[in-house]
């Protein structure tokens, strides 16, 4: 029942995915959602967040940003990043992943979604059937929307947990 929201990993944060190990196994394009996934709700881009864009770029990935945002939100955090990003993506509508895709130059095989909600970023990567990393929220502060939809992630984790701890995959 929740497997279709299943994560195809889930870390801790961003900041410690390895992601020279996503480039050895062929992963050549990084889909990012923005809020909580690299900084918290609404900040602009830290400078753990310009290094972590300058050591992708030094790896050799394409990056795109996607977020539900409107375009002012999303521009002002990529402007010291400088990458490419896609505003009001009407996520978990695959349009926009697909669109991130084309951008990079990339395709279903060498590209990895992260993001930090389970209705919205890592289910629209799966219906559009791009690999994902769930990530934990950066900071606990968010709208009121995301919060609702915080409680009913709980359950799915819950069940996605116990299902590692049984042996499937999710």
């Amino acid at each position: 029942m929740f497997e279709r929201f299943f994560p195809d990993r889930y870390v801790a944060s961003t900041y410690v995915i390895d992601f020279e190990k996503l480039y050895a196994d062929g992963v050549r394009g990084l889909i990012f959602d923005i809020d909580n996934t690299l900084v918290p709700h609404g900040a602009p881009a830290d400078a753990r967040a310009v290094k972590l864009f300058e050591r992708l770029r030094a790896i050799g990935f394409r990056c795109c940003l996607i977020s539900n945002n409107q375009e002012k939100r999303v521009k002002m955090f990529n402007e010291p990043i400088q990458v490419d990003y896609v505003y009001n993506a009407h996520k978990p509508s695959t349009r926009n992943y697909i669109r991130a895709m084309e951008i990079m130059g990339t395709d279903r095989e060498s590209t990895v979604f992260i993001g930090d909600q389970l209705f919205t970023d890592v289910w629209g990567a799966k219906r559009a059937g791009i690999p994902n990393i769930l990530v934990k929220p950066i900071h606990p502060k968010e709208e009121i929307q995301i919060v609702l939809k915080r409680y009913l992630e709980r359950l799915v984790l819950h069940f996605y947990r116990k299902s590692l701890r049984d042996g499937k995959k999710g």
